[in-house]
């Protein structure tokens, strides 16, 4: 093994100048075991090692600390002493989405992804409204966007054609594949982005097969199995932490446990390229403040609707993640306001604290 078959590259020999004087050792995440993490270098050595004070204190956000997939400065620990992570280099590309609940923190997915993969079905788990966040999601991060329309097999060829035209539909850049664990053969289009040095992420909801899909990638039952369920005689499959896996043939692989809700974090800029088409409806509306509702006199996007060219869920979906994102935005100036604030009132006393310890020196000089 290299640091290449890694997903080492120039940008990241480039960064590492600044620390190859120090003898410390590139390695790249693999598991975050909430204490330390798992770490390869480059000649394959598997490491466990722990992140240095100043690698956490410097960190604004979780988000800047440490996550599965990225590049660490380790200092090697000798006779028995800790591996330490000193410094983690900057992200080529990552996937992140908002931590659940009413947190305005953001939660690195994945770290330096060339390829996101999400994996879906077209029964229960099919959502175009969730497809769209993906997709969002996803092109804030810069990675290729692939999706699975997974078990095939257990659903009617056009119903499962259906749900493959959707979401081509939705996302023309996107590849999108029909595949079934149980024909192998129609999960070989997934060898294809599996390439040397190049890392894939897998995302999806629970119970879609995303972990039947790596283990046939990785050619072993390598993913935990739950106990085999009475009725069906089969095991379930599960994640339950994120892990980078080197497959041998070529490619790297980061499987995540499953994904209940997606909430956004990105920005409105990424959110207009993805609705471009409601876009320039938009731009066609007769008043330039209309909010496109059924009492908007003269609204391109409601003519559209009612003409059948637009699906009517689709702006839905728009007005919502719309509001989603505004919401984000105002509670983190929320949240940085109180910081500032803090950090102000700190500043003040720890100046007051000062001038009361060395005011009578001043006064007796």
């Amino acid at each position: 093994m290299t640091l290449e078959d890694l997903g080492w590259n120039a940008e990241f020999a480039q960064a590492w100048e600044a620390y190859a004087d120090k003898g410390w050792k590139p390695a790249r995440l693999i598991r975050d075991n909430k204490i330390t993490y798992g770490a390869l270098t480059g000649d394959g050595e598997e490491l466990e090692v722990a992140m240095s004070g100043k690698v956490y204190h410097k960190a604004e956000t979780d988000a800047e600390l440490p996550a599965v997939g990225d590049w660490v400065a380790v200092e090697i620990g000798h006779e028995d002493k800790e591996h330490i992570i000193r410094a983690r280099l900057p992200r080529q590309a990552y996937l992140s989405r908002k931590v659940s609940g009413r947190s305005t923190e953001e939660q690195v997915i994945a770290a330096n992804i060339d390829v996101a993969v999400v994996v879906t079905d077209a029964g229960s788990d099919f959502s175009l409204r969730r497809m769209e966040r993906y997709f969002a999601i996803i092109g804030r991060s810069g990675a290729k966007a692939v999706v699975l329309v997974n078990k095939a097999d257990l659903f009617p060829a056009e119903k499962n054609d259906k749900a493959v035209a959707a979401i081509r539909a939705l996302n023309p850049h996107a590849d999108v594949h029909l595949t079934s664990v149980t024909k192998k053969s129609t999960l070989q289009v997934l060898r294809s982005y599996l390439k040397r040095g190049v890392s894939l992420t897998f995302t999806g909801s629970s119970g879609v097969g995303k972990s039947s899909v790596i283990n046939y990638l990785l050619g072993d039952e390598y993913q935990w199995t739950d106990e085999v369920n009475t009725n069906t005689g089969k095991g379930r499959h599960t994640t339950t932490a994120r892990e980078l896996m080197v497959l041998r043939t070529g490619g790297i692989i980061i499987d995540n446990p499953g994904v209940r809700e997606v909430h956004m974090w990105t920005d409105e800029t990424t959110l207009r390229d993805r609705f471009a088409d409601l876009e320039e409806l938009a731009a066609q509306c007769k008043f330039t403040d209309c909010r496109h509702g059924l009492t908007n006199a003269g609204c391109a996007i409601q003519a559209s609707i009612a003409a059948g060219s637009l699906d009517a869920r689709r702006l839905d979906g728009f007005l919502k993640l719309d509001e989603e994102i505004a919401l984000l935005q105002k509670n983190r100036q929320k949240r940085q306001m109180t910081v500032d604030r803090r950090t102000r009132r700190d500043n003040q006393r720890q100046s007051q604290r000062f001038s009361e310890r060395h005011l009578p020196e001043l006064e007796d000089d």
